[in-house]
Order: structure tokens, then C-alpha cells, then sequence
């Protein structure tokens, strides 16, 4: 872990010249504050032919319920066929905001297994074998075993999401994710009353994995979820990212996403999940506890102990833009945590 002085630019702070020159417009800080709580999301199934009426999102399809999110909009009027990375050229979503690129979300991760550097992912993933799969299921559940990925994924329906994605660093970005709903899967496992959490790990393989093969974490990297979280419909099992397979280097072929919470929570590469009752001990926890929590909640007013949260940079913006509670998604979530201390949920 780098230790930052207060004299020094955390590294969270320095954009590449490639990130900060690849948008035409600067928004303006305030302009996020007006976005308001609501969650903003679109479910598609892959391959959906849409075409957009103005003003009422997406023809002839349905909006999610509310809580869930709104429709996915699209400037012009011609149908567009969903169904790889150009599908989503034009497209602005979460209350009008801009995607990132599909070069940003590609380019600029923290997968510390390949490398600590924002580009040490896409350099060094490339031996990685995300083929073939197995996802160990286990713990207090009715249907445990080892499962092919693609017997793990093929009974349920695979979905196109939008969510903002906050690191705890304080950057950010808009990324279209395609995955399944984390509940649909946790139900095809049948747990037992005595499951209160999920437990999730990454695969170990340090000849594919070159930054395994030194101590910057204890592998294998582990995460859990309240089983409340997992099954909230937020919740998302990742498989692809822009109508595509996901990349080495963003977590293929299979990682969480849980959007009102910091980046750190979405476990790549996973291989395993077990039903327990103990709340897990997660990864960043482990390795260093006074400054990483269980829950991990995007909460501005709640500083971290080396910088504050209340503003973060999106990936290819000029400015900072103010934090919302719950990355925007207070209205669909806060309800998990009634009655809890907020200082407690960092």
C-alpha cells in the first residue's frame, strides 16, 4: 500500500493526458449535485432491437419498477441492434450522464492479482485463462457443488445495466455492465436459514497472475455480502462489460458489481461463494482495518482516513463533482441500514 504525505498528489488524483484530453465538454461541479438520489439503470436482454421515442426513453419496452431504475435513451430515431460495444454509440444514461468510453473502463482499473498501477491490469492479463470455469458453490445452501460457468450462468437471463462505479480512491466513471441479477443465482442455490452472509473469492494463479506472486494483499482476495445485499436487485454478477465478454483485466469472466458501495466490494475472477453465518473477514479488512470496513457505503460525509470522500473525478472530466450518498442510490438502499450508525457502514 503507497502511504501518501499530506504534501503529496495521491495517485487517485493524477489523470493520464490520454484520460483528460478524450471529452470535448467540461462539466461543471455543480452539475451534479442536481442529479438527485434516484438509482438510474436500464435492463436490456442482449440482442433487444430498440428504437427511442424523445422524452419517453426506449420504445416498446417497459421501464423497470420503480427503484430499479429508468430506460436507457438514445439520441436519433433509427433502431439499434444491442449487441456489442457499438451498440451503445450515442447513448447517454443515469440521468443523462455520459458513459465512459469503452477505453476507460478497459484501461484504468485497480485488479491488484495483475499489478498496482491503473495500467498494469491490461498489460499484464494477458496470459490469463478465463476459459474454462468453475464456480464452487458451498456453505449452508441445498445445492452445493462445483459448476461450469456455463452451467452455472445458463438458467437465468442475462441483462445490460448501466451504474455509476465509485472507487474509494474518489474517481469514478459511468460503465454499461451485462451480467445477472446476484439474487436469481443465490436462489438457484437454495439457502438455508442459517445463511446470513456470502462469502466470495478470487482465483489464485500466480504464473497468470503476476501480481500474486508478491505480498501486495493475501491472496486469494475475498469479499462478502449481508444477505439482504446480495439479494437486493442492484446486486449483479458480471459477466460483460459494453454488450461484450468482460476483459482480463475488468474481473473476467465473472465479478460483482454492487454500485451504491466503493469499487473495492466488486470481487473479480471469482471461483467461489459459500453461504455462512459469520460476517466475513474481506481482503482490505485483513489488510488494514482501520481504514477499510466491512460494508464500504459511497457516504461523502464519512472522509477516509487519508483523504476526503465528499468529491471524487470522473474518469475524463476536468473537474471534481460532489459524492452522492449511496453513489446515488440512497433511495433504493438506505432502507438496509435503518436504524445503523453511518460511521459504521464505511
Amino acid at each position: 500500500m503507497i502511504i501518501r504525505t499530506k504534501k503529496a498528489i495521491p495517485s487517485s488524483e493524477i489523470t493520464s493526458e490520454r484520460h483528460y484530453l478524450n471529452r470535448r465538454d467540461f462539466v461543471g461541479a455543480g452539475a451534479a449535485a442536481a442529479l438527485g438520489l434516484e438509482a438510474a439503470r436500464r435492463v436490456l436482454m442482449p440482442g433487444e432491437l430498440l428504437g427511442s421515442v424523445p422524452g419517453r426513453g426506449v420504445a416498446g419496452v417497459q421501464e423497470a419498477p420503480r427503484g430499479i431504475g429508468r430506460p436507457l435513451l438514445r439520441s436519433g430515431q433509427e433502431p439499434i441492434l444491442r449487441n456489442g460495444r457499438q451498440a451503445f454509440a450515442g447513448i447517454t444514461s443515469e440521468l443523462d450522464e455520459e458513459l465512459n468510453s469503452y477505453e476507460d473502463v478497459t484501461s484504468y482499473n485497480n485488479f491488484y492479482e495483475f499489478g498496482t498501477g491503473k495500467d498494469d491490469p491490461i498489460r499484464n492479463s494477458g496470459d490469463f485463462k478465463p476459459r474454462p470455469w468453475t464456480i464452487a458453490v458451498s456453505g449452508h445452501c441445498s445445492k452445493p457443488g462445483n459448476y461450469q460457468l456455463e452451467d452455472f450462468l445458463k438458467p437465468h437471463r442475462m441483462e445490460d445495466r448501466v451504474y455509476r462505479h465509485r472507487c474509494v480512491e474518489a474517481w469514478s466513471m459511468v460503465i454499461p455492465w451485462r451480467g445477472v441479477p446476484l439474487a436469481d443465482i443465490v436462489r438457484a442455490a437454495e439457502p438455508t436459514g442459517a445463511a446470513r452472509y456470502v462469502r466470495f473469492k478470487t482465483i489464485v494463479r500466480p504464473e497468470e497472475m503476476p501480481g500474486q506472486r508478491r505480498r501486495i494483499l493475501p491472496w486469494p482476495y475475498v469479499e462478502g455480502l449481508r444477505m439482504d445485499e446480495a439479494m437486493h436487485p442492484l446486486t449483479l454478477m458480471v459477466t460483460g462489460v459494453y454488450g461484450e465478454d468482460a476483459p482480463n483485466q475488468n474481473g473476467a469472466p465473472l465479478r460483482l458489481i454492487i454500485p451504491w458501495k466503493y469499487g473495492f466490494k466488486g470481487v473479480k475472477s471469482i471461483v467461489s461463494m459459500e453461504f455462512v453465518e459469520e460476517q466475513p473477514l474481506n481482503t482490505w479488512q485483513l489488510q488494514n482495518s482501520r481504514e477499510y470496513g466491512f460494508f464500504a457505503n459511497v457516504n461523502p460525509e464519512v472522509s477516509h482516513p487519508r483523504w476526503s470522500q465528499a468529491r471524487e473525478r470522473r474518469i475524463g472530466r476536468l473537474r471534481r463533482i460532489p459524492t452522492l450518498p449511496f453513489n446515488g442510490y440512497a433511495a433504493d438502499v438506505q432502507s438496509l441500514y435503518a436504524g445503523m450508525d453511518p460511521r459504521t457502514l464505511y
